[in-house]
């Protein structure tokens, strides 16, 4: 486990979680901001960079497991992430849909804001979010950040705009 909240665990995922996060990752509502709902390929590549991620830095996106279940429920975590010219410390969230607006997804980023500050002791995080994604923009407003920038990132094939929400210690 490397984080805890009221509600949640949040661990580092292995293989043994391809199922569970193939229920987030291709589901088509879930994956919009993504253009669509990935293959198995895809779901393991991002499984797999992940843990490379563990490696590098010693974090990435983490399960969040239900406390009251034991099922896992989404994914939240701290990745370096390019951002025009830079690479930043973004926190991610995605989560299986029946679990939308129930306050997990502010839950587990709260939880990684405070350790991207007292456990990496980072002066800065954010979270970059497509432009039509209004309900991870609500979840990074209530993480305490505010929008600073916008660029186009350009995945699949589309330019897709993305606002960078960020927060200082």
């Amino acid at each position: 486990m490397v984080l805890e909240t009221e509600r949640l665990y949040l661990r580092e995922m292995n293989q043994n979680d391809f199922d569970s996060l193939c229920k987030i990752l291709q589901d088509e509502e879930v994956m919009y901001a993504y253009e669509g709902a990935f293959s198995d390929d895809e779901v393991q590549e991002w499984l797999d960079r992940q843990i490379a991620r563990y490696q590098k830095w010693g974090f990435g996106l983490w399960v969040v497991i239900l406390k009251d279940s034991d099922q896992m429920i989404g994914q939240c975590g701290l990745t370096m992430q390019p951002w025009q010219d830079n690479e930043v410390l973004e926190i991610g969230y995605l989560f299986q849909r029946g679990y939308w607006h129930k306050g997990y997804a502010t839950e587990a980023a709260m939880a990684c804001k405070k350790y991207a500050f007292e456990i990496l002791n980072a002066d800065e995080v954010c979270s970059i979010i497509r432009d039509t994604n209004i309900p991870s923009q609500n979840v990074a407003i209530r993480n305490g950040m505010v929008k600073t920038d916008c660029w186009t990132k350009h995945y699949k094939g589309v330019d897709m705009p993305h606002y960078r929400y960020v927060v200082n210690r």
